[in-house]
């Protein structure tokens, strides 16, 4: 018994004493943190020159997945920059916003999407180079959008009264390429052309765009700044009016 007893003790020492001499096990390697995939950039190529717009994806998902099926489809081909709106006799180009898409041609309009408002998205048009898109009443988007230069945060919804005020959805920014905006806005318009708050902002020569494609995007490419906000100038344009019913069919939706 004794032996027995004496036996089991000089085993487990020797257990312990091997376990004492063993190496310490390495610890995990950390779990590599995920990476976010990029939002995607979309180039929009004029007679007066290239825009590069990077979309946020991640903010306002509905809008960009309609505008990418636009432009994955080659449907803006052709489409035009048709619009400069600005205060009345102001005669700068940081401020005012332009206008541009299909203009409800019915060979190429897809179905309208969901009103995301900026209440919901987290973005603004406060800063220069907002791409916004262009309705009626909230839920008509489809393939004309807006660009505006200046703090124009008017057009974001009143989050104390969103269903008096829904706002537009803005749903990406210019990161190259803004002095093409700032180059059609100050173009001549026609005072006899639009319709309500459009009346007198219609390009005389409106600028054709001759393609819009994605551009490959990493995601050291996406520190690119935002461009800071241009001081608004004086006279100030007047609160976006209550939406319109729909035009004719002929008509492009409008943006305050």
């Amino acid at each position: 018994m004794l032996r027995r007893t004496l036996f089991g003790l000089c085993a487990a020492f020797t257990v312990t004493a091997a376990q004492a001499q063993a190496p310490a096990a390495a610890p995990a390697a950390p779990m590599p943190a995920p990476v976010s995939k990029p939002n995607p950039r979309v180039k929009i190529e004029t007679a007066e020159g290239a825009i590069v717009v990077e979309l946020y994806a991640d903010k306002a998902p509905i809008t960009v997945a309609n505008y990418l099926k636009y432009v994955d489809r080659g449907l803006f081909t052709g489409a035009t920059f048709y619009r400069a709106s600005k205060p009345k006799d102001y005669k700068g180009n940081d401020y005012g916003l332009v206008q541009g898409g299909l203009q409800n041609d019915p060979n190429k309009m897809l179905p309208p999407i969901a009103h995301e408002s900026t209440i919901k998205t987290g973005l603004t048009h406060k800063t220069n180079g907002t791409i916004s898109m262009g309705r009626y009443a909230p839920g008509t988007a489809k393939a004309d959008w807006s660009i505006t230069l200046g703090d124009m945060s008017y057009l974001d919804a009143d989050p104390k009264n969103p269903t008096a005020n829904p706002g537009f959805a803005a749903f990406g920014q210019v990161v190259e390429g803004l002095e093409v905006i700032q180059k059609i806005i100050v173009m001549p318009t026609d005072p006899n052309k639009g319709e309500g708050a459009m009346k007198g902002e219609m390009l005389v020569k409106p600028i054709r765009i001759t393609k819009v494609s994605r551009v490959p995007v990493t995601p050291a490419a996406q520190a690119t700044p935002v461009p800071a906000p241009a001081p608004a100038p004086a006279p100030a344009p007047a609160p976006a009016p209550a939406p319109a019913p729909a035009p004719p069919a002929t008509q492009p939706p409008q943006v305050p």
